[in-house]
């Protein structure tokens, strides 16, 4: 039979495929829309399982709030032509809005949840066919609270979304705390909220980072003891360069050398461990002050950004900030 341009477009509007797509799968079908849908459906499962294995780090991140509620939905794609495509979007949004009328649990729960008769990981399936490209659902996050807010930063790469313990909190504040977290990625609310396998790796670093800078200044003070410019030689490339300019000499070259080899491993062996752990407690104070809402500078606008800590914001506004997710698909 013959397939109308009304055919078509009702085929689009069902499945989101595009126009040539819907007018080729309605043509092998011989204009049976249900036939129609599989065939559309079965391309984008074909498309999707080629193309598992390549990366999809481009994408649109969306959030938005109900009530009490509000979450995130990223959806991702490979190249940045596919993630500002309105129709890519306008997935993403469906997405969201499922998202925020049934407030699934988890991602998976999300992914079986229904809109307009297919599943959301079909629908995310048969996008794979329609761009030839990976598609993923790759993040759904939410929370719950007397206030929520959210912030989607402009160009649909990074959102945020801020739960507030009181009712009817002030919009400008709360969003302002949103903006702020977009800006400043804190990795939690306090202390207390970072994982301990981060605090332990942020400590081994500090230990050590502290050890190696304090080695290096007892061998710095040994190379000027000596006569010598600690800048000549502070690497072999420079020892080399140096010498070959006459800025230093071969002997100078070797006594350095030979300092460098001897101080390291005497130093390496006593420094007091009191000393590198007040050092290394003082890097963990300054890694919570940069890394923690709380302790952060309010750097969301207003008459109070950059003057005050986030903490000191929320006391003169009385008001509790009780979770909050940040989603990004830039590199950071």
């Amino acid at each position: 039979m013959a397939v109308t341009m009304a055919d078509i477009t009702h085929l689009r509007k069902m499945t989101g495929a595009g126009m040539m797509d819907c007018k080729n799968a309605l043509n092998e079908a011989d204009g049976n829309f249900d036939k129609a849908i599989e065939i559309i459906r079965k391309k984008g499962q074909a498309i999707a399982a080629k193309r598992i294995d390549r990366e999809a780090s481009e994408g649109c991140v969306l959030a938005s709030a109900d009530g009490g509620f509000a979450a995130i939905v990223a959806v991702k794609c490979e190249t940045d032509f596919v993630a500002r495509n309105a129709d890519f979007i306008a997935l993403t949004q469906s997405i969201l809005n499922k998202a925020k009328a049934t407030k699934p649990a988890s991602i998976e729960a999300l992914s079986s949840t229904e809109i307009n008769g297919r599943t959301v990981a079909e629908l995310v399936t048969e996008r794979s066919g329609v761009t030839g490209e990976k598609i993923e659902l790759s993040h759904y996050v939410f929370v719950h609270g007397g206030t929520v807010t959210t912030y989607i930063h402009p160009g649909n790469k990074l959102a945020t979304i801020v739960a507030f313990a009181e009712e009817n909190a002030e919009y400008e504040t709360i969003h302002g705390i949103a903006m702020h977290i977009a800006a400043m990625a804190p990795l939690a609310i306090d202390e207390s909220g970072i994982p301990q396998s981060v605090k332990d790796s942020e400590l081994a670093v500090a230990i050590e980072k502290t050890r190696i800078e304090l080695v290096a200044k007892e061998v710095e003070a040994a190379i000027r003891k000596a006569g010598i410019n600690p800048a000549h030689v502070d690497s072999d490339d420079h020892i080399e360069s140096n010498t070959a300019k006459g800025w230093i000499t071969d002997e100078q070259a070797a006594q350095a050398r030979e300092i460098k080899t001897k101080v390291m491993e005497e130093k390496s062996a006593t420094i007091p461990a009191a000393k590198v752990d007040a050092i290394a407690k003082g890097r963990m104070a300054k890694f919570f002050k940069e890394y923690t809402l709380l302790e952060q500078k309010y750097e969301g606008g207003g008459e109070d950004g950059g003057k005050i800590t986030v903490k000191e914001l929320l006391a003169k506004k009385k008001l509790t900030c009780t979770t909050f997710k940040r989603i990004t698909l830039n590199q950071e």
